[in-house]
């Protein structure tokens, strides 16, 4: 066994085991013990500080020994205009898994955070807000909900993903922006444009600040959001989803207004989708990505919904 999994514990007995492997930072790692639906669970992070040789070491050596892997710091697939587009390096680093499945949030996010945007709209009225949605291409469903219930919406994709001033400002041009710039960036490394390891810790200050000080809400990737915003942030709701007591103090700091996760606590934090997505498969017994039918189904059945927090 390698020294990465030397102090490792496995589950203990009749609990179900999820373990997300993630480019992302260790500091951020994380163990839970919950119970759903009758069921025990361990939820696992961690992190390998962007060494994708790591990551891999942790995908070959776990597999068979838990019952489902989330893939963390990276996504496998992109769901957009209907259509999957695979990034190919990540394909590859998660094939080292022979046994495990290995699920992204992807199918996740397709359907709860659709779901969240619905249930929110009671409490934040999506058609007086103005929306800052730092990246779409990721979060499809998200985007495409928030369109749906009224919103102002600036999607950022290009600002802050290829560091262009140019807004996206309806899901036509979205889906046509997705069309040209998905098949082309799925080949390219994903940390291209997405922090692992120690950037994840990097502020950059640039176009985008002020898209920030126009949004009464700013939507998307906790680590996304946290990188190119400015330090003021008085007055602002974030809504987001994965989220430690750090970054709660980020944003409190900041002076951030309301913290929205679209999924409640677990524990002491608040999981990635890829965490819940692996949590949901291993829930229903099956080895695969579910349905969106199916992921609404566990969804209503747990009682997952938005978790707003008034910070300041």
């Amino acid at each position: 066994m390698s020294d990465l999994l030397r102090s490792w514990k496995p589950a203990p007995p009749g609990y179900k085991h999820v373990v997300s492997v993630s480019l992302g930072g260790s500091k951020r790692n994380a163990r839970e013990e919950i119970e759903v639906l009758g069921q025990p669970f361990v939820l696992e992070r961690i992190g390998t500080d962007g060494d994708a040789k790591k990551a891999a070491q942790l995908f070959s050596e776990l597999d068979g020994r838990v019952d489902a892997f989330g893939l963390g710091g990276a996504d496998l697939y992109v769901l957009a205009n209907g259509r999957r587009y695979t990034f190919r390096n990540i394909q590859k680093l998660v094939s080292y898994a022979k046994k495990t499945p290995v699920l992204d949030g992807s199918g996740l996010k397709n359907t709860l955070e659709r779901e969240a945007i619905a249930q929110l709209d009671p409490v934040l009225h999506w058609q007086t807000q103005r929306v800052l949605m730092v990246s779409a291409v990721d979060r499809f469903g998200m985007a495409e909900a928030l369109a749906a219930a009224g919103a102002d919406v600036v999607y950022g994709d290009l600002i802050f993903g290829l560091n262009l001033d140019l807004p996206i400002r309806n899901m036509t041009t979205l889906r046509r922006a997705a069309r040209v710039i998905l098949p082309p960036l799925t080949n390219l490394p994903q940390d291209w444009f997405y922090p692992t390891g120690d950037k994840q810790d990097t502020s950059v200050q640039g176009k985008g600040t002020r898209y920030y000080s126009w949004a009464d809400v700013i939507a998307g990737d906790t680590l996304f959001v946290k990188r190119y915003a400015p330090q003021d942030l008085s007055g602002k709701t974030i809504l987001t989803q994965t989220i430690t007591e750090a970054d709660r103090q980020w944003m409190s700091d900041r002076g951030v207004a309301r913290l929205i996760t679209t999924t409640p606590r677990m524990g002491s934090r608040n999981f990635a989708t890829n965490v819940l997505e692996a949590f949901f498969v291993t829930l229903s017994g099956k080895r695969e990505a579910l349905t969106p039918e199916e992921y609404l189904r566990y969804i209503q059945e747990v009682d997952f919904k938005p978790e707003i927090n008034e910070l300041n």
